[in-house]
């Protein structure tokens, strides 16, 4: 870990600072409205409202940032203002402005406390904070990119040096020891991903499995195991059960299964952070909840102008949306209206979070097709089971509308409309795009030749070795039937290039079986850029035509456009 990088509770820190640094101001803006409100009550609804909004905003990052006596002093401004804006004009009571007068004086007396304390570093937060590992991403930003460590125990190496070679074809890295007592002093040097251990060795009938469960009663860590081996009796299971080991194959196994399994033990089926979008007109109130969000391992957009809601939900495409209730251009209520008229944002989940308190107010707020109402302060374990709870329910219903149903990947629907909002985004940021349009070569022949079962074996271990090889940001969809359609984000036609040939080549290594018969497949690729092209479906067809070409000279290729189809 970088011992330069803020910790949680420094960046809270820093953000509880950049609160109160603008206390000041902000009563002053609060003292100008209370003076129109006096000169003219009847006349400056607006000034009332604003003072209102003023006060609620203080009330809920003051509770967020643990300043609880300026918080409840916030609050009771609030609630008095609250009371004003629901009296007729001619029921207003005669001393109005001077309770609002000694309650703001009140506030800068806490604001003035605030500013002039020593805010040390190592000062306690009064809100409750939970210690998380820092987040970091799974995968490696350069695509291609191979980072797994799989460490293969067995003294057969004529057969692992081929499953060796079948697994760094899928993505990852191996290293292969013939004695346990080899592994034993790798494993306290380097720990592994994930091992794949024999049961049997020249010295015990067991002695991997003992040697397995021995370093990780050394250790304390229980190591992600799989068991290859030529026994099949109770005993060798037995001891495999016991070594904590998660799957147990007889050999030969077949790669795409064993890889399959090693995804499992690892928990590799790639995971992709959860996407909230926070709406929030305070900026340190939205970057504290993010904070919270982004320590337990989410992708969070933080947005403070409502107009530009729809672009951005359609570029960010997030799996829950976080609204306050109250911003001066558009409510949370009004918004939440806005976004349910659109169909495709009919199911997304819609979760308040705001210091509004009264029951009535929350419930006739979540009118609109609200999910939930969270709050503040919230406490940070809460709302993150808050919110991971209804984003995985939105990306389980999700997934059975944009995946497809064989290989996991995005289907053509989904896929053209993920590339199309990745181009609008690539416009904006000025940076460069790779379309890639790839199809097996004599697919059909596969089926025919082996099955449906073998060619479906087929289909998966590419759909496998396109979402463990290229980026998460990256969109990798099944165009229909055998053919595939990439969109590699931010890299030159040349780096798309090597890449995706390199793919070819490994998954051209990959063996595949039917009954006793063995088989390998190739892919043919063609590859059109962005900003060469600009429009989506350019970027298609050019892609296409230099697939066509690859496929007419040869096949088991691939082809970069170079504008002259």
């Amino acid at each position: 870990m970088n011992s330069n990088k803020p910790t949680l509770q420094e960046k809270i820190a820093r953000l509880r600072a950049s609160f109160i640094s603008q206390l000041p101001k902000r009563l002053e803006e609060a003292q100008h409205q209370l003076i129109l409100l006096k000169a003219d009550p009847c006349m400056n609804r607006v000034a009332a409202v604003e003072l209102h909004r003023t006060f609620h905003s203080l009330k809920g990052t003051g509770y967020s940032f643990g300043f609880h006596e300026l918080a409840g002093i916030a609050g009771d401004a609030e609630d008095y203002t609250q009371q004003l804006l629901d009296l007729p004009d001619e029921r207003t009571p005669p001393q109005w402005p001077d309770r609002l007068i000694g309650l703001l004086q009140e506030l800068a007396s806490q604001a003035q406390i605030l500013v002039y304390t020593d805010m040390r570093k190592d000062q306690p937060l009064e809100t409750p904070f939970f210690e998380m590992n820092d987040s970091s991403s799974d995968k490696d930003s350069k695509p291609g990119a191979c980072n797994r460590l799989v460490y293969i125990c067995d003294d057969e190496i004529d057969q692992v040096t081929h499953l060796s070679y079948q697994l760094r074809c899928f993505g990852y890295q191996v290293e292969h020891f013939t004695e346990t007592q080899e592994f034993d002093r790798a494993v306290m040097k380097k720990r592994p991903d994930a091992v794949v251990m024999d049961v049997r060795f020249p010295h015990g009938g067991t002695a991997g499995t003992d040697a397995l469960a021995n370093i990780q009663k050394v250790t304390g860590q229980q190591l992600p195991a799989i068991v290859l081996s030529g026994r099949d009796d109770f005993e060798a299971r037995l001891s495999a059960v016991r070594a904590g080991c998660q799957s147990y194959f007889t050999k030969p196994a077949r790669p795409l299964e064993l890889a399959t399994a090693l995804d499992e033990v690892m928990e590799e089926e790639v995971f992709e952070p959860y996407r909230i979008l926070i709406v929030d007109d305070e900026p340190e109130v939205a970057q504290y909840h993010s904070l919270i969000l982004e320590e337990a391992g989410m992708l969070v957009h933080e947005l403070s102008q409502p107009a530009n809601l729809l672009a951005t939900l359609q570029e960010f495409r997030p799996d829950l949306v976080l609204l306050d209730v109250y911003m001066p251009d558009c409510t949370g209520q009004e918004l939440s209206a806005l976004i349910r008229q659109f169909p495709e944002y009919l199911s997304l989940p819609i979760v308040y979070l705001s210091s509004e308190t009264d029951r009535q107010k929350q419930f006739s707020a979540m009118q609109v097709g609200v999910e939930g109402f969270i709050t503040k302060p919230v406490i940070p374990e809460e709302l993150v089971a808050a919110v991971a709870l209804r984003a995985e329910r939105m990306r389980s219903l999700r997934a059975l509308m944009v995946r497809d149903s064989l290989t996991g990947l995005y289907n053509h629907t989904t896929t053209t409309e993920l590339i199309e909002g990745a181009l609008a985004q690539a416009k904006r940021k000025q940076e460069s795009l790779a379309m890639v349009m790839l199809d097996l070569d004599s697919f059909k022949e596969v089926n025919d030749n082996y099955g449906h079962v073998a060619g479906d074996q087929v289909l998966l271990a590419l759909s496998r070795i396109l979402r463990h090889r290229l980026r998460t940001n990256d969109i990798v969809g099944r165009y229909g039937g055998e053919e595939f359609a990439i969109l590699l984000k931010d890299v030159t036609p040349q780096v798309a290039f090597e890449l995706v040939d390199q793919l070819r080549e490994d998954f051209s290594k990959i063996r595949f079986s039917s009954g006793q018969q063995e088989f390998y497949c190739t892919f043919s690729a063609g590859i059109s850029s962005f900003p060469f092209y600009l429009r989506a479906e350019e970027l298609r067809i050019a892609a296409d035509k230099v697939l066509y070409r690859a496929k007419k000279e040869g096949r088991n290729q691939v082809k970069l456009d170079d504008g002259n189809e």
